[in-house]
């Protein structure tokens, strides 16, 4: 998780809401990401879909069966999706995400028994910091706001 937090903090230089994601497979990080949205122009420049593809580059198969991918906020449905096509096992998350977030606070697209595919979920995982991140983030996001209107 603090390697998915490095990712989260390159999106936060960038001044992209700060979510960063690795995928890890035997061991050792083979996929990061980190939400670029804005500055690619690109809905689907998610930290979670950056890394699912490039894991599926090194592994040479799009079935990402013996991963972990480690996320600092709560994936949305887009991402969650993405997680169960994927076929990956595991998901752990650093902190939840109540507006939006499909791994248990909105809904949870995980663990659905209807699909094909279930993934396991770990929680909380360095969650004040993330967390922190995030607040951060969005406290000088308004702070910037309100200076512009001025």
């Amino acid at each position: 998780m603090r390697e998915a937090l490095k990712q989260a903090k390159k999106a936060y230089a960038l001044e992209e809401t700060p979510i960063g994601c690795v995928i890890v497979y035997e061991g050792r990080i083979i996929a990061r990401g980190y939400n670029r949205r804005n500055t690619d122009g690109n809905t689907l420049a998610h930290a979670e879909l950056t890394a699912i593809r490039k894991a599926a580059k090194v592994i040479g198969d799009w079935r990402l069966e013996g991963c972990t991918i480690y996320v600092t906020l709560e994936p949305c449905p887009m991402c969650a999706g993405a997680i169960v096509q994927a076929r990956i096992p595991e998901c752990v998350i650093g902190c939840m995400n109540p507006k939006a977030g499909c791994a248990g606070s909105v809904i949870n697209l995980l663990d659905m028994q209807g699909f094909n595919h279930q993934v396991r979920i770990k929680r909380g995982v360095l969650e004040e910091e993330c967390s922190e991140l995030m607040r951060s983030f969005f406290r000088e996001l308004r702070q910037r706001d309100r200076e512009k209107r001025k």
